[in-house]
């Protein structure tokens, strides 16, 4: 009798550990959702802020400002791929965290297939557009950035592709999976930028050449991308998964992390770059 009053303490106790471990890990990947939402929907204005606006007023020699060489007078090709990205990218950035929103999708559902189209087509539009900045004129950072960038933007393409199909096909819970990876890929060229902002606050820029062929420079070519693939594989697989309590809280623990930096980066970009373009185009 003591034996099974042992046990089925030591049941309850595995199983409150569990339900704790599972609530910790959903409110922790929710928390990382909604602020990485916020953060690239922020960043997807400045975007159509400063280089579409630049177009859209004939002053593209200001896209240099941010990175050399992206406007060249004899490379026209590669400025139209450029733009072409710029422009779509900012879209999905925008409207990205739109179609998560499951209140839209449950009583709005011809608003999210309509933004659906739109972020699809914007998507790969984006990811044809940088391909063709590479093909034609090759990235500031050499062949390690054009193989880097080139896989990046062959992956949007194919998950903006497989988005629409699985919808197409009303095969919804793959076709969510697709679209968040593609959401994934899509704060690619957000984080991009934040991980070298905070690369020059913390290491003062160590391995970073002003040619982009550091060896800081050739990890990012593919640190910006793949780690976030990763993370959503989780948020996909973390419901169903059997991963033990410690595993949970291990998972939680790296949303945690990710969301406070997250914050950080936002906070200090907003204040820095983001915020004052966005505030100067709209003469504020």
């Amino acid at each position: 009798m003591a034996t099974t009053d042992a046990f089925e303490s030591s049941r309850h106790s595995t199983l409150t550990q569990t339900g704790a471990g599972a609530a910790t890990l959903r409110w922790t990947s929710q928390a990382l959702t909604v602020t990485v939402w916020a953060s690239a929907a922020l960043f997807g204005i400045y975007i159509l802020a400063f280089y579409a606006a630049a177009l859209f007023d004939g002053n593209i020699e200001k896209w240099n400002e941010g990175l050399p060489r992206l406007y060249e007078t004899h490379t026209p090709v590669a400025t139209a791929g450029i733009g072409l990205h710029f422009a779509a990218g900012g879209v999905i950035l925008a409207l990205g965290c739109i179609q998560f929103v499951q209140r839209i999708r449950v009583f709005y559902p011809a608003v999210h297939r309509w933004i659906g189209r739109i972020y699809v087509t914007a998507a790969f539009l984006t990811g044809v557009g940088g391909i063709t900045f590479i093909a034609v004129k090759g990235t500031i950072g050499g062949t390690m950035m054009d193989i880097g960038f080139a896989i990046y933007g062959t992956l949007t393409i194919v998950a903006a592709v497989q988005a629409y199909r699985h919808a197409h096909a009303r095969r919804f819970d793959a076709h969510r999976e697709w679209a968040m990876r593609l959401f994934a890929l899509a704060i690619g060229s957000w984080l991009y930028r934040m991980e070298y902002g905070f690369w020059f606050l913390v290491a003062d820029g160590a391995g970073h050449l002003d040619n982009f062929q550091g060896p800081f420079d050739v990890f990012m070519d593919f640190f910006f991308y793949v780690p976030n693939l990763l993370i959503v594989e989780a948020l996909i697989r973390a419901p169903r998964s059997t991963t033990s309590v410690a595993g949970r809280f291990a998972a939680s623990t790296t949303f945690v992390l990710a969301t406070a930096f997250v914050v950080v980066a936002t906070y200090q970009f907003t204040k820095q770059y983001w915020g004052p373009a966005i505030l100067a185009r709209i003469g504020l």
